[in-house]
């Protein structure tokens, strides 16, 4: 009995890991990408075991031992890099200039939750120069307004279908947009934000839909949006940040393509996975909720705040520009195959560079 229980278990163990590999858009492909660690574990739990209660004479053994070890080390190496076994890839800086730091707070807050006293809270503690929320309808807006006597600068798209979202910031916003890229009714916003320096910073607000069943079928339209993102930064010199619920795993194949098109680096590498989905469920959590940057910036602090209520964790990114500091730092680069799944996704969706609004280019 025990030894058919772990031979059925490993084999679903191979299926899931294998699975991914193939890249399809359905959304019961890409789900495999998500519980990666979960994976790892049940990897580890079905190699000690299989060694400690299975016959090692027999055939069989061997193949379902060496599978389980086989996937162990397969999603092991998708996770090692968001752990502090593996070198940081984003500095950490070498002084706090308040002039040139930036603080982003994001939120996806969930629609239906209610409390917003506790987000509030949150943002009284730690007093981050931009706020972005995700989920925000026009109840929240309300609710929020509060929160204009100190954030003067503000962006708002509330809406009903759980793709509202809005800015509040301290700090000046010039040159504003909000788009639909790919869908009609998933806004993204993007800016420039003026730090205290006077340095502007290109920012992108993101929260494409994710593949599931009761939302899209398939990943293509959160993999389009993404990377014509990815496309409309990757050959840019000023400052940049992307951040929001990509609605994907920092260690998917996708999120990994955004990186290397872009060329923006993951402040996450080398310092830990910051799950932030889903809240309530320890057991079943993974990092939804990114910042990406470019190279002009060091790492001040990052944090997953507590629970208030929505079923995302916060997020808290404070960096520092320090171009000089930071001119070395390297990411994933892209090659050509690369660019071209990169292409091939953006034209199933008809969109392209063109249509990203770039803050502070003029357009021909």
């Amino acid at each position: 009995m025990a030894y058919k229980t772990l031979v059925a278990f490993t084999y679903f163990l191979a299926f899931a890991t294998v699975i991914p590999l193939w890249r399809h858009s359905a959304w019961w492909v890409r789900g495999f990408d998500f519980p990666r660690l979960q994976f790892m574990i049940m990897a580890f739990v079905l190699l000690v075991a299989e060694i400690i209660f299975l016959d090692f004479s027999h055939y069989d053994t061997w193949i379902v031992t060496i599978i389980a070890l086989a996937a162990f080390c397969f999603h092991g190496g998708w996770i090692l890099p968001f752990t502090r076994l593996f070198p940081v890839e984003v500095k950490i800086s070498r002084h706090n200039d308040p002039k040139n730091k930036i603080s982003i707070l994001t939120a996806n807050v969930l629609t239906t939750n209610q409390n917003y006293k506790g987000l509030l809270d949150l943002v009284a503690k730690h007093q981050p120069d931009v706020l972005v929320t995700l989920e925000t309808d026009r109840w929240w807006e309300d609710k929020l307004r509060v929160l204009e006597t100190d954030y003067t600068y503000t962006m708002k798209c509330p809406l009903d279908n759980k793709y509202g979202m809005h800015v509040y910031s301290r700090l000046a916003l010039e040159d504003t947009a909000i788009q639909y890229l790919v869908e009609p009714d998933v806004p993204s916003m993007h800016a420039l934000v003026v730090l205290r320096s006077g340095v502007r910073v290109r920012v992108h607000f993101l929260h494409p839909a994710p593949p599931s069943p009761t939302e899209n079928p398939a990943s293509s339209e959160r993999d389009a949006e993404l990377l014509v993102v990815a496309k409309s930064v990757s050959d840019e010199f000023s400052p940049i940040i992307v951040t929001g619920d990509l609605n994907d795993v920092a260690w998917s194949e996708t999120t990994r393509l955004f990186r290397k098109i872009s060329g923006l680096l993951d402040p996450r590498i080398g310092r830990g996975m910051f799950n932030t989905f889903h809240a309530e469920f320890w057991f079943a959590r993974w990092p939804l909720d990114h910042l990406f940057h470019s190279e002009h910036f060091t790492l001040a602090h990052i944090e997953r705040l507590p629970y208030f209520g929505s079923d995302h964790f916060p997020m808290l990114v404070a960096l520092v520009y320090d171009e000089p500091h930071g001119a070395d730092q390297e990411g994933l680069v892209a090659d050509e195959k690369d660019h071209e799944w990169a292409e091939q996704k953006m034209e199933e969706h008809a969109v392209e560079e063109a249509d990203v609004h770039e803050p502070g280019k003029e357009k021909e």
